[in-house]
């Protein structure tokens, strides 16, 4: 029976790294989510521009904070990127489909990710940059 080599650990310098690229994006996307809860009036404009009934605001501030809140938990903070990464990938393609830039969804994307890769030594174990 093979057994797995453990996983370095991870560098106190690595670690804040990674909290402050995570912080970020989650800081993002909570304000985001209490945004579409808290329903302010300029809610209103920003769906109507995007061509999105209002009356999906709660709907997807629970999911995004849902989403959110798993990538926070440790034990299901790879499920929760997933997540993200696709709620941030219908977010992407509705700003294509008006006709909005979409560079910011993407960073954040990227930043959860990468966050995650360099606090997680099981996702680096699973993709290494280099042997």
């Amino acid at each position: 029976m093979e057994s797995n080599p453990s996983p370095l650990p991870v560098s106190k310098k690595i670690l804040w790294t990674s909290r402050v690229l995570s912080a970020l994006p989650v800081l993002m996307l909570l304000f985001s989510a209490a945004m579409k809860l808290a329903h302010p009036p300029q809610l209103d404009e920003g769906f109507a521009h995007l061509d999105i009934p209002v009356t999906q605001a709660c709907g997807l501030g629970v999911l995004e904070l849902a989403c959110t809140v798993v990538y926070l938990i440790p034990r299901t903070s790879v499920l929760g990127a997933l997540l993200l990464t696709a709620y941030l990938g219908g977010a992407i393609q509705t700003h294509v489909r008006v006709g909005d830039p979409y560079f910011f969804q993407p960073l954040l994307g990227v930043l959860l990710w990468a966050g995650l890769y360099l606090r997680d030594p099981r996702l680096r174990a699973l993709i290494p940059l280099r042997r």
